[in-house]
């Protein structure tokens, strides 16, 4: 059983990149996810895309992450013996908070551009206003 999911955590260690027997790169990380009725639950992630792959490259162990993908549950047994629960993870897609600050910088025209705007447009009424 897998579904589609969103989680929200921070990476436990430097992610890792490989390549599969095939020649297929991917890269692995683990994520600790907080949860509303215990400590935090790990994610053991997976990716094949190359996006969320880069993603997590960039990261240093304890920085906040978010990915998207599918989830199939799982258990481990700790150090005592008892059943903790765990997530699988193969991300599709991986936003950081870098990756955001660096979207909504592209979708806002930077000062430097409006003044450049602003100056070409009063050129232009200046220029028609003495003809």
């Amino acid at each position: 059983m897998s579904i589609d999911g969103l989680i929200l955590g921070k990476l436990h260690q430097r992610a890792e990149q490989r390549t599969s027997r095939g020649g297929t790169p991917f890269v692995t990380a683990k994520v600790r996810a907080a949860v509303a009725d215990a400590d935090a639950i790990f994610v053991n992630v997976i990716a094949f895309s190359e996006s969320a792959g880069a993603a997590l490259l960039a990261l240093d162990a304890g920085e906040v992450v978010a990915l998207a993908g599918t989830l199939k549950p799982g258990a481990w047994i700790d150090r005592e013996g008892s059943a903790r629960p765990s997530l699988d993870m193969v991300a599709a897609s991986a936003m950081t908070l870098y990756g955001l600050k660096k979207k909504r910088a592209a979708a806002q025209p930077s000062t430097s551009d409006r003044d450049r705007e602003a100056t070409d447009d009063f050129a232009e009424r200046g220029t028609e206003g003495h003809r």
